[in-house]
């Protein structure tokens, strides 16, 4: 049955040539209804050549007759009029063509069933790249969509088996009220004469005795039919309640874990429309199983006959309201969480969805969802089923929501399009525990009924867990919090227990999957930065990746400690990174053109073997959220000396007065960017077109960057109107120049390590626009005073 299954699911010309097997010699619908046996049929040990091979060949023939007879006999009912028909003309029709040529048969059922593997072998081997073997996720899909099948025909095998009981109970009856009949014909016998009694009590007594044992046979046969149903009913609940499993537990699981990760920037979790046809499949096999429960129980009642059969149908009926059950609890989801990091007094918004509700006909009353926020305690109660009634910690405005159902989609959902968190009550912190890690959750409830108030459900479920926050200062370490749970959390955990340790490789995956979610990039951490950031967390020297494979990192060391020698944490400090390559520095980074992760010696051992002007970028290891310019150049106190400089840290603030490309072009005296890239190759797209002229005798103010160390005047522009802001950096190096628009600078702007003090440049500038935004003659006047 299994090559049929695939079949089926063969597209385009594959489809076409499959269809094109069948046809007058041998009807699609005898392939489909009796795949089964086909395929467990022995057609290849049939020797076509052989004439003495056609008694085989003729049994064969036989038995498909037979088994097409047997299945157009199960047909009952409506539904299977015109199909037990069908069924019983294939077999006359079979009969009578290959009755005296039998082998001819077997040499077209092996036609067709070789095609039909080629072509499913064809189309496997065209899905997988390369011809490899397919992938997991096609074969777990295959395994979900020929398990629905089996349960499609068993389903029907047990409702044609049952419409079958059902007749032969309903001809029962009537047996047993003509065996009625004939007694009340006995009793009434005494008003007649002795002889004439005599005669017709014999007679009576005689159709008695007769009907009396077909009562007796019927009455086993029937109880035999209703043992042998309730069997195949156990057999279709297992297989159910195995199909179930595999879609809850692993697909729907695998699927909130795919969410979860995608809070730290992994890929999208993916659409629910594959799961939500599974899911309503089995509410489909579910509900018509338990009618049929139903049904059973009712003929049972209808003609109670002794035996087991109540009480194996009153298990049977409480096994599959568990399983419904489940599978409505279970199918009650939040499609879009709400915000991790939950801000008060905020907007914010999130859908829940029933993934069984359009199957089930819950929209026809639509229910209504409700959202209260609860602390990890109150989430630990709640799975234990312990009351937690009206119990929150906080409040939520606009927290009540209608289900709609969406016809084009068939989705039943609720969207929480205006939720804002009033207030939040805190519990007790544990030790040096700070209110960014304490964890919330905003459960979702509902309460509705299925067929006609039969089963009425109270569902809930639990978002992702919650940090809130009350100031925008709050949302790193907040952000630090979340990002190891979803990280981290195992599931079936117990409301919201994390590991306090973890191997510093899996550490480096959640970094490097938000870092590059961040970054919008391919471009994530190489194993060169995972070794600078192990250096950092562990204050290590080793530039083998092997070193820290074994490492492991604490919460602790992770955000609650401080660096040594730093006031900040290991987590504040990438963070910071981020932020300042997100908001300002991400094309560059994108480029390849910032190396970031290289601390100060490292830059100086890559630059000093490169010429003089040759620079690169490297993140700050003393200031949250800071990159520097490291360079190579003649030491301008020794003549022959070389040195590496590094610039003052840039920030966030500073890249919103100008922009990095804009900085490197300022500098003349930077020229390659390491190894040996032209700066204007790199960074020329991302400068600022040049200002136009003067208007009405205004000059509009301009900012540029300088370091007095390495600054030369820029000759006149050609018109000969010198705009005295033109002031740049040049390789060359020589004392600092004295134009009259500022007084000189005295005092060099090296730090101790070998940093330009980047704030006292900034501040001649902003001394310069101040002068710019004076008409020109006021500005001379006030030089010459």
């Amino acid at each position: 049955m299994a090559v049929w299954i695939q079949a089926q699911q063969l597209q385009g010309e594959a489809l076409h040539q499959m269809q094109s097997l069948y046809g007058q010699h041998f009807p699609i619908e005898v392939r489909h209804y009796l795949a089964q046996w086909i395929e467990s049929q022995l057609w290849d040990s049939v020797e076509l050549e052989n004439p003495q091979e056609e008694l085989k060949a003729k049994r064969l023939l036989d038995s498909l007759v037979q088994e097409l007879q047997r299945k157009a006999e199960h047909q009952v009912g409506e539904d299977g009029f015109l199909l037990k028909i069908k069924l019983g003309h294939y077999a006359n029709q079979f009969k009578s063509t290959y009755d005296r040529c039998p082998l001819e048969l077997v040499r077209c059922i092996k036609h067709i069933l070789h095609s039909e593997q080629r072509l499913v072998q064809e189309a496997t081997n065209a899905n997988c790249a390369g011809g490899g073997a397919m992938d997991s996720l096609s074969q777990r899909h295959q395994q979900i969509n020929q398990a629905f099948e089996v349960l499609r025909v068993s389903s029907q095998e047990t409702e044609n088996e049952l419409r079958k009981l059902q007749n032969n109970q309903e001809y029962f009856i009537i047996q047993y009220q003509e065996n009625l009949r004939i007694q009340a014909q006995i009793s009434s016998l005494a008003s007649l004469p002795p002889a004439e009694r005599t005669q017709r009590e014999t007679t009576l007594q005689s159709k008695r005795a007769t009907v009396e044992a077909w009562l007796t046979r019927e009455a086993n046969t029937l109880q035999k039919y209703r043992l042998d149903l309730a069997e195949k009913h156990q057999q279709s609940l297992t297989l159910l309640r195995k199909q179930q499993t595999l879609i809850l537990d692993e697909e729907l699981i695998q699927w909130k874990r795919r969410q979860q990760l995608a809070g730290n920037g992994g890929p999208p979790e993916g659409g629910l429309d594959v799961l939500q046809s599974w899911c309503e499949k089995l509410a489909d096999l579910i509900w018509q199983n338990r009618q049929q429960l139903r049904r059973a129980e009712h003929l049972t009642q209808q003609l109670p006959l002794p035996g087991p059969i109540e009480e194996l149908l009153t298990k049977l009926n409480g096994d599959i309201t568990d399983i419904i059950s489940a599978l409505v609890t279970s199918t009650f989801i939040i499609e879009k969480q709400p915000p991790q990091v939950l801000k008060t007094q905020t907007k914010f918004a999130a859908t829940v969805r029933l993934l069984v509700g359009g199957k089930l006909n819950v929209h026809m009353n639509p229910p209504q969802v409700k959202a209260v926020i609860v602390s990890e305690q109150q989430a630990k109660a709640l799975l234990k089923n312990e009351s937690t009634r009206n119990d929150s910690s906080g409040e939520i405005l606009n927290n009540n929501c209608v289900m709609e159902y969406h016809q084009t989609t068939g989705t039943l959902s609720a969207h929480f399009r205006n939720m804002s968190l009033k207030r939040i009550k805190r519990s007790d912190r544990r030790g040096t525990e700070s209110v960014t890690e304490e964890k919330f959750t905003v459960l979702f409830e509902s309460q509705f009924s299925v067929g006609g108030n039969e089963l009425v459900f109270h569902v809930k479920t639990l978002s992702l867990p919650v940090v809130v926050i009350v100031h925008g200062s709050q949302d790193n370490n907040a952000t630090a919090t979340v990002l190891w749970d979803n990280a981290f959390a195992e599931p079936g955990r117990v409301p919201f227990i994390v590991p306090d340790k973890v191997l510093w490789p899996q550490l480096c995956e959640a970094l490097d999957m938000k870092y590059k979610a961040e970054m919008h990039s391919g471009r994530g951490l190489s194993e060169d930065n995972l070794v600078f950031l192990g250096q950092k967390a562990f204050s290590s020297t080793s530039n083998n990746p092997d070193d820290y494979r074994s490492m492991t990192m604490s919460w602790a060391q992770f955000n609650r400690e401080s660096l040594p020698g730093r006031n900040f944490t290991f987590w504040q400090w990438f963070d910071g990174v981020m932020e300042l390559m997100k908001k300002h520095l991400k094309p560059h980074w994108n480029d390849g053109a910032i190396l970031g992760f290289v601390n100060k010696q490292q830059a100086q051992d890559m630059l000093m073997s490169k010429p003089n002007g040759t620079f690169l970028l490297r993140f700050s290891d003393s200031e949250i959220g800071g990159i520097t310019i490291a360079w190579v150049a003649e030491n301008p106190n020794k003549a022959g000396e070389r040195l590496v400089w590094n610039l003052m840290p840039y920030t966030t603030k500073d890249f919103s007065i100008r922009s990095l490309a804009d900085r490197i072009s300022d500098l003349n005296h930077l020229l390659y960017l390491y190894p040996d890239r032209a700066k204007d190759e790199v960074f020329s797209k991302y400068y600022t077109p040049p200002l136009s002229k003067a208007v009405d005798g205004y000059v509009k103010p301009q900012i540029k960057q300088v370091v007095p160390e390495f600054t030369t005047p820029n000759p006149e522009p050609p018109d000969g109107n010198p705009t005295y802001m033109d002031q740049a950096a040049s390789p060359s190096v020589g004392p600092p120049s004295n134009f009259g628009i500022y007084p000189s600078i005295n005092d060099p702007m090296l730090d101790a390590d070998g940093e330009f003090d980047l704030e006292d440049s900034m501040d001649v500038a902003r001394h310069v626009e101040e002068l710019l935004r004076q008409p020109m003659a006021d500005q001379w006047s006030s030089q010459q005073s």
